[in-house]
């Protein structure tokens, strides 16, 4: 979660779909090793990430409001995230939903089947990031090491972020979520700040309004 490792959570997202997919683990992730090294740069992002992470959000919120589409005046939506292939962060996954769930009104995340989004667990040198086809079908990876290295529910609630539509924004301190890394290891905050929270309530705000009826035959 430093400028490397969280700006290359928008991640598999500027690699393109094929390296994105390829980057999902086998459900048995192969265990952190001593020898294993995790470097850090000064890198901060790029357009490509931006608008990458933008289209995972449109792809979790086309998925989530096409199967809401049969409640009609529903104003909360409801994303619904399977974390079983992550086992070793359940709590940092409930944590960050907890987070999420409580800092904002339009939009809540539910664990349960036919998921939204996945999270998967792994080692991988770009660290944790978000990823999607842009097809509803999306997930997030969670790094061992880097999660060794960062609070660990701070990671998690970041990479969550970006389900919910807010970009990296690595020159922030501390108190903003999506600052990331940026403010370096000592960070604790894992809770969104007024502005972040105000920004997802706005980009949830219409529910099922968000897309046409256009938009929901074609999510799958």
């Amino acid at each position: 979660m430093n400028r490397s490792t969280m700006a290359l959570s928008a991640a598999a997202l500027g690699l393109g779909l094929a390296a994105a997919l390829t980057a999902v683990p086998a459900s048995a992730a192969p265990a952190v090793t001593g020898s294993q090294t995790f470097t850090q740069s000064s890198y901060v992002g790029s357009a490509a990430e931006e608008a990458n992470n933008k289209a995972f959000f449109d792809a979790v919120m086309k998925s989530a409001t096409a199967k809401a589409a049969k409640s009609p005046g529903l104003k909360v939506v409801t994303v619904t995230y399977d974390p079983s292939a992550a086992p070793r962060f359940a709590q940092q996954i409930a944590s960050s939903a907890q987070i999420w769930n409580s800092s904002v009104q339009n939009v809540q995340l539910r664990a349960g089947s036919n998921a939204d989004f996945r999270y998967y667990e792994g080692n991988d040198s770009r660290g944790s990031y978000a990823s999607t086809d842009g097809h509803g079908r999306g997930y997030i990876f969670l790094d061992y090491r880097q999660n060794q290295q960062y609070n660990s529910t701070r990671v998690t609630a970041h990479e969550t972020g970006h389900v919910l539509g807010l970009p990296d924004h690595y020159s922030g301190p501390c108190s903003e979520l999506m600052s990331g890394g940026g403010p370096g290891t000592s960070c604790q905050n894992a809770y969104p700040n007024a502005a972040e929270k105000s920004r997802v309530n706005a980009l949830w705000a219409n529910g099922l309004k968000a897309f046409d009826k256009d938009a929901f035959t074609k999510v799958h």
